[in-house]
């Protein structure tokens, strides 16, 4: 019989001490068929600039997107975040940038839209040094596009494949959510506050790794196992109620 999942507590309500790191797509924001289609609901954008204001900038997004597409997002609001799993980090004046991308990758990108107008329902995402395949719409087609990824992946040098929900991105090796995590706590504002991240997919574990390690809230939000994570939220409903319980009590 198969050992029944582990039932997760909710995470314990933030103090002025803590230094808060979120996900963004499917904790955020609901998934959309099109990574281009989803919205920042206005009240959620208050609520992240309120809970910055109380905890002296020390919340940062840590997204698989770009820094620039979050910040088109979230404007007018421009927080800390770590963009492309950690390839690219921004804090205040500090900047990291992914390195420039192989001119075999836009060779690849243009026969993964060849694949995709062949595969309805799939959608190639251009994220400039790395490339992304979806399949939510279509998940007949993951195994197709799983299997592009892995066979371009030898044409790029120095890159590895980052399976997520319904999604595979062929990106440069380095820096995940995790090194980005543990490189913020490593300076002000960051620096010295207990690490709360909330996060859903696999590439979120690298995150929940650091946090578990520094004595942080690691947060997962559904039901995914294996997961790392020691609390967990049901769903992004349950994320915004609980950031606004936060920002009430914080704010009290």
């Amino acid at each position: 019989m198969a050992a029944a999942p582990p039932t997760r507590p909710l995470p314990p309500a933030l103090d002025d001490d803590c230094a808060l790191f979120l996900d963004v797509d499917g904790t955020l924001l609901d998934f959309a068929p099109d990574p281009a289609s989803v919205a920042v609901p206005p009240p959620l954008r208050d609520v992240l600039q309120a809970l910055a204001l109380r905890l002296d900038g020390a919340v940062a997004l840590i997204s698989g997107r770009p820094l620039a597409t979050l910040d088109a997002l979230f404007a007018p609001l421009k927080l800390p975040g770590a963009g492309m799993h950690g390839l690219e980090r921004r804090n205040g004046g500090r900047k990291a940038k992914p390195p420039r991308p192989p001119d075999a990758l836009h060779r690849v990108r243009g026969e993964a839209e060849t694949l995709s107008a062949r595969h309805p329902g799939t959608v190639v995402e251009d994220k400039g040094t790395a490339l992304g395949l979806h399949w939510r719409r279509a998940p007949q087609h993951g195994a197709t596009m799983r299997a592009f990824a892995e066979a371009a992946l030898p044409r790029l040098p120095g890159y590895r494949l980052q399976h997520g929900d319904h999604v595979v991105e062929l990106r440069p090796g380095g820096a995940d959510k995790g090194d980005a995590i543990a490189a913020f706590l490593g300076e002000a504002p960051f620096r010295g506050r207990r690490p709360v991240f909330v996060g859903d997919d696999l590439t979120d574990e690298h995150g929940f790794a650091v946090v578990n390690a520094r004595d942080g809230f690691s947060v997962l939000v559904g039901d995914r196992e294996p997961s790392a994570a020691h609390y967990a939220l049901r769903d992004t409903a349950a994320v915004h109620a609980w950031l606004e319980s936060n920002h009430r009590t914080l704010t009290a």
